[in-house]
């Protein structure tokens, strides 16, 4: 026993996030973005330009990570999707590190931080988190941001810089990490004045923060306007995002119930554990989960993955309370782990895991004129080696009714024009999307009548099937 509490705590959590993600491992269909993060990241390394090749809104730092999975997977002969799953692994730890770190900081003791950090870890699996959402992979940044904002070391002026530079790289991986951006400026510039700075000191300092958090995107731009492509940057990353149709109030409301009843544990054990006294003590990290949550409101999309990033403020202000009731914290984590671990388990009974896309995989068979995704699994164009039919390659740009405004080109014309080159095989689900596109899903369905045959119809839960159709001579 004495060789076991020798072991470094981030071994510990290492180990839990091992074994917590375990299932999903070698799944290439966990989550549908994630899928496409993969495919373009793929695509990259033969020369696609996102946003003019392969179309999606997330920003390109994002995709560059996925093509380093895709690079490191291709140098051990694989395609990418373990190395990028290794990396979903090693920034839950990560982040679950910094957690720990965080809560030593403002007084938990060492085994109630490590509760927190593993609580980060745990919570992952229960919202959609599993894998390798951009979240999982921006939330170290910010977490690590924030650490070195709140260091108040000897060294006040790098860690300003090293914080800000992270943001910057944040920002590039979710644009909402510019509001906990700005919240960390702000501290900066608080804790210059109060370090007897002076005022155009602090001045000068604030842009050079502001500065870098900026630069990354702003190489971006530049890297696209070099290309001749900045319209098709700027469109893709900032005008579409408003034209999109916000979801009906039921939909966003049932979405946040959803998620609302997963954070609901922590919450409870929280607002339980409530002092005033320690809310003034640690308004930082208050103000940190205050400013995440808005960003997450103001989205107005509220599945459970869109709350990740307030998993790392929220198991920090969690810390002490971990501390002061351990037998009830260790009770929520068992509570925690267990759901998770039946939630991985439902998913792919309802959804479909590695043997569902595989035998689809077999049924679609060769597509030298390109495979088709209309609803289903993106990744289904990696498995397959197919060729893209379309930029629009994410099928929820071109099935779901809210994106029909928001692409910069007619849903209804780019479907036509897909059917008109012939793809040698089409994927659709059953039943149809409650929330699809009528126009493009009826086009489909013409065309699936008249020039395809149904060669795979595959169960996926009670009520789901997959339908793969090959293109008749």
């Amino acid at each position: 026993m004495s060789v076991l509490r020798g072991i470094p705590a981030t071994v510990w959590l290492l180990l839990a996030a091992i074994i917590l993600r375990a299932q999903t491992f070698g799944n290439p269909v966990i989550e549908f973005d994630e899928q496409y993060y993969l495919l373009v990241g793929e695509r990259m390394l033969h020369g696609a330009l996102p946003y003019v090749d392969i179309w999606d809104r997330k920003p390109l730092g994002l995709f560059t990570v996925f093509a380093a999975f895709a690079w490191i997977g291709r140098l051990f002969g694989g395609d990418g999707l373990l190395a990028s799953q290794i990396g979903g692994v090693l920034a839950a730890l990560a982040t679950a590190e910094l957690i720990r770190r965080m809560a030593l900081r403002i007084g938990a003791d060492g085994f109630a931080a490590i509760m927190a950090g593993l609580a980060y870890i745990i919570w992952l699996n229960l919202a959609q988190g599993e894998g390798t959402q951009a979240s999982v992979f921006y939330t170290p940044l910010v977490a690590g941001a924030s650490f070195l904002v709140q260091r108040r070391g000897p060294h006040f002026t790098r860690d300003g810089v090293g914080a800000m530079a992270l943001v910057g790289l944040a920002i590039q991986m979710k644009y909402t990490a510019a509001a906990e951006g700005f919240l960390f400026g702000l501290w900066l510039i608080a804790l210059a004045l109060r370090r007897g700075w002076s005022v155009p000191k602090t001045l000068v300092w604030a842009a050079v923060w502001a500065s870098l958090a900026l630069l990354p995107t702003l190489l971006v731009l530049a890297y696209y306007w070099h290309l001749g492509a900045l319209d098709a940057f700027v469109f893709a990353n900032f005008q579409s995002q408003f034209l999109r149709v916000p979801d009906e109030l039921s939909v966003m409301g049932e979405d946040l119930l959803g998620s609302a009843a997963i954070l609901l544990l922590p919450v409870i054990m929280q607002l339980a554990s409530w002092r005033q006294k320690e809310m003034r003590k640690w308004h930082f990290e208050w103000q940190w989960l205050a400013v995440a949550l808005a960003a997450i409101l103001l989205v107005g999309a509220y599945s459970p993955h869109y709350f990740i990033p307030l998993l790392a403020p929220l198991f920090v202000v969690l810390a002490p309370a971990f501390q002061r009731w351990r037998k009830i914290g260790a009770a929520m984590l068992v509570v925690g782990a267990l759901a998770g671990q039946y939630l991985l388990h439902h998913y792919e009974e309802t959804k479909g895991g590695r043997a569902e896309a595989m035998a689809m995989v077999d049924a679609i068979g060769p597509v030298p004129n390109c495979l088709y995704v209309h609803d289903g699994f993106p990744a289904l164009y990696r498995l397959t080696g197919s060729c893209l039919p379309t930029p629009f390659a994410f099928p929820g740009s071109l099935n779901m009714a809210n994106e029909a405004q928001a692409l910069g080109v007619d849903s209804r014309e780019e479907v036509e024009r897909i059917f008109a080159n012939k793809p040698d095989a089409v994927v659709t689900d059953l039943p149809a999307y409650n929330r699809g596109n009528p126009v493009t899903r009826a086009i489909v369905e013409r065309e699936l009548a008249e020039h395809y045959k149904l060669v795979l119809r595959l169960q996926t839960g009670p009520n789901r099937y997959r339908l793969v159709y090959r293109r008749q001579s």
